[in-house]
């Protein structure tokens, strides 16, 4: 798994974050997706093999700039996430 967040210039609203929500989780291989137009980012956690461009070009198809992208390993933690 990995967690790719995005940094999102654009959004206004509740209803920017729900559009840009939904044409991530079209792209593929998404298993979670948050954004914050408060904060400007969308946070992803999704398979290891899944298209940041992709997902990035569908961002940008709904007229919003995506100013960075960041990507790390992730590894899920709480009550069912493996302990180290």
């Amino acid at each position: 798994m990995v967690k790719i967040v995005f940094s999102v210039e654009g959004m206004r609203c509740g209803m920017c974050e729900s559009h840009v929500n939904d044409v991530v989780r079209k792209t593929g291989g998404v298993s979670k997706v948050t954004s914050s137009h408060t904060k400007n980012i969308t946070e992803v956690i999704a398979s290891d093999d899944a298209d940041i461009d992709a997902m990035r070009s569908a961002i940008e198809g709904q007229g919003y700039k995506v100013t960075n992208v960041e990507s790390e390993p992730y590894e899920k933690k709480g009550l069912f996430g493996r302990k180290k």
